[in-house]
Formats: structure tokens, sequence, C-alpha cells
């Protein structure tokens, strides 16, 4: 069975993290399936249908990447890299989640091709409404591009 065209792919590899955005999704009712992947090289694998994912459709893209940067494996700048340079995530919103402060890794990701930069917010409320803001945005708000489902 594809995945739902409107998958969100997390890449997280801190589990508490992990678990604070799926209850601030949960908590805004975005009821979209999301899935887990805990390091760059997974994130890969699953973008690319490749090694524990090879079964997967490789055309069913998410609609939208919540993707972190201190990754183990592969980090999340070479991920976005990556996903940038295959035709089919090419144009994929990627909203970068993570609590990187420093202006050089925002600088990067928005080279790299991030559609948003969102530092992860401390206390659980502002992160709930950090959430809230971007499923409103990414899944509802924002106009996919043509000839693609979503």
């Amino acid at each position: 069975m594809p995945i739902a065209p409107r998958t969100i792919l997390l890449v997280e590899d801190n589990r508490d993290d992990e678990e604070l955005t799926l209850r601030a999704l949960a908590r805004n009712n975005i009821g979209n399936q999301v899935v887990v992947v805990r390091d760059g090289q997974d994130a890969i694998d699953w973008l690319e249908a490749t090694g524990p994912y090879a079964s997967r459709d490789p055309n069913d893209v998410p609609a939208l990447i919540l993707l972190d940067l201190k990754l183990p494996k592969i980090d999340g700048l070479e991920v976005l890299r990556r996903l940038r340079a295959n035709p089919r995530t090419a144009i994929v919103p990627v909203v970068i989640l993570t609590s990187s402060k420093e202006d050089r890794d925002r600088a990067s990701g928005y080279q790299g091709g991030a559609n948003s930069y969102v530092q992860k917010p401390v206390d659980f409320t502002s992160f709930v409404d950090a959430v809230r803001q971007l499923g409103m945005y990414w899944l509802v708000l924002n106009e996919p591009p043509p000839n693609r489902p979503g």
C-alpha cells in the first residue's frame, strides 16, 4: 500500500524531541501520517527507497520533511543537499527544526535549499504553537507545485 501523499517525514535522533513533536502534532489535530527516521542515513534510505526501505515506492514523497541538523551517520545539511539533488525530492518542502542557534547553521540551511528554519522552543507550550503554525502553513495554506500529488 503506498504512503499517503500527505505524509510528514520527521528526521529526529532525540527520542524526547521526537515525542514532543508527535505530541504537538496530535495536540494541534494534525492527523497526517508521520514517518520517523532517527539518523541521516535512514532519511536518505527512506527518501530513495533503498536499504531497509527498498520495498517502498520511491515516488511516494512526503508532503513535508521536518529535519534536524545534528544527526548521526549523515548530518542534516548533507541530507538536505542530497534530497535537493534528487529530482523526485528536489521540491519537497523542508523545514529545519533544530535546537541550533548558530547563524552559520541557519545560513547553511537556507543555502542548501531549506524552505524554513525553526529553532525548537524550550517550553512545550511554545513548541506546540510553533508546530501548529508549521502544520497550518505547510499542510493547509501552502499550495504544492503542480503535477505532484498533495
